[in-house]
């Protein structure tokens, strides 16, 4: 059965909010976003690559998946717009009809949990959800995800969306890797703790 791996930046105090650009994701007045950007480092580029060279499906909220479509298609000089354009993308949302707009890109239709556990099921592949913040938390209250790989970074917003919110299920997990960059992110791969032994590093 296939994987559901879930990557996310995050600042020490849990806030998940709009990591990429000052407009990305403004809801609630957030007035910090474009955080993470002065935190990339060639360890960091390493670890993406990594883990697109695996070539797993991708798993995207509504959100998420039209931010990437307004700039990834477009980046003609980036090796990592190849990946994303030819990579089979399953979206979760309720109000998005099909066709969907970007290249080899599937809407699931009905409760997202239960259509990614059916997927799992029939495919047998990876699954990586990229940020889709509300739809990993909707992903823990069914206990979809068998692993995180969060980059923790040494900053502290105060205010935002945090993946860890009030609310979200008691999950027990194991520290199965981890990676310091140049720029102080750690970059942690932890699994549900009665799973982390059936897997290697």
């Amino acid at each position: 059965m296939g994987r559901v791996i879930v990557n996310m930046n995050l600042t020490l105090d849990g806030v998940m909010q709009a990591p990429g650009r000052a407009d990305e994701d403004t809801r609630g007045g957030f007035k910090h976003g474009g955080w993470a950007a002065p935190y990339f480092d060639p360890v960091m580029a390493r670890a993406a690559a990594e883990g697109i060279a695996k070539r797993p499906a991708l798993l995207l909220g509504r959100r998420t998946y039209e931010d990437f479509y307004s700039v990834w298609p477009q980046r003609t000089d980036n090796p990592f717009s190849e990946v994303l354009n030819n990579a089979q993308k399953y979206v979760a949302s309720r109000t998005l009809k099909e066709p969907l707009p970007w290249m080899n890109s599937t809407l699931l239709k009905g409760d997202a949990a239960e259509a990614l556990a059916a997927l799992k099921q029939q495919l047998g592949e990876d699954f990586a959800v990229l940020g889709s913040g509300q739809l990993v938390q909707s992903l823990m209250r069914g206990s979809l995800i068998d692993e995180y790989i969060l980059s923790i970074h040494p900053l502290v917003l105060g205010s935002g969306r945090r993946l860890f919110a009030e609310g979200v299920p008691l999950a027990k997990l194991q520290l199965v890797d981890t990676k310091t960059t140049t720029t102080g992110v750690v970059i942690a791969t932890y699994r549900p703790a009665e799973a982390a032994g059936n897997h290697a590093t």
